[in-house]
């Protein structure tokens, strides 16, 4: 995990495999819109909060703590969502947000297995 100019971090495929691997708790959180976002294509354990509702979500859902690991994703790394979605955490006073900008799309060319929600 680096750590960027912005108030959240970033995250590789290896960082994002090896957390998933580990105990640690975190949400991993795909934020592609409704036009985008495909049931069948999502990385294991992950929720759906598309990007645009985000903050609709957490105002209106059990939502985890502002010092909770939250990872987010969306389609790879010309989609922007994942970095929307961690600034908007980030400003909100999540202290603890990555970006995994890889996305879906490295995340399948790895050959890693996708999941449907």
């Amino acid at each position: 995990m680096t750590t960027t100019e912005q108030k959240y971090k970033t995250i590789d495929r290896v960082g994002l495999k090896a957390t998933m691997d580990s105990n640690e708790k975190f949400h991993l959180w795909n934020v592609l819109t409704k036009e985008f976002y495909k049931p069948e294509a999502n990385i294991a354990g992950s929720q759906w909060i598309p990007v645009d509702t985000l903050t609709e979500k957490l105002a209106s859902e059990k939502v985890p703590s502002k010092t909770d690991a939250i990872i987010t994703y969306c389609g790879g790394p010309q989609c922007p969502s994942s970095k929307q979605a961690a600034e908007k955490l980030a400003s909100l006073g999540y202290t603890n947000v990555f970006a995994y900008e890889g996305g879906l799309k490295d995340w399948s060319e790895a050959k890693l297995p996708l999941v449907k929600l």
